[in-house]
């Protein structure tokens, strides 16, 4: 099983998606977009982002956990991952969207 993306609409009327792991586990979530192609253009962005170290930027939360956001090449973010307990799982976490996004199929639950 490979990762997807899942495409929905927020509670506020907002479009987002997650890209979740073979696992099930949400491992990148997007910004809120306007329009549904907006959103659907950010899964695009991440998939052609997701292969480059350099969009990736580790950052570290006001409770000193580490998490990182993936970056357009125009340096705009278009995800974010979960607070991690440790350097080495945000690592994983990274390597995970790095082997998932380029791939992962749709689900257009929106």
């Amino acid at each position: 099983m490979t990762g997807k993306f899942e495409l929905k609409k927020s509670k506020s009327g907002q479009f987002m998606f997650n890209l979740k792991a073979s696992n099930g586990r949400v491992i990148l979530t997007s910004e809120l977009y306007k329009a549904k192609a907006g959103a659907v253009n950010g899964i695009k962005s991440v998939r052609k982002s997701a292969v480059k170290d350099a969009n990736f930027e580790i950052k570290s939360s006001s409770k000193k956990q580490p998490y990182f956001v993936l970056k357009a090449s125009n340096k705009e973010i278009i995800g974010k991952s979960e607070m991690y307990s440790s350097v080495v799982g945000m690592k994983k976490g990274i390597a995970s969207v790095k082997k998932n996004a380029p791939g992962a199929a749709v689900d257009d639950l929106a």
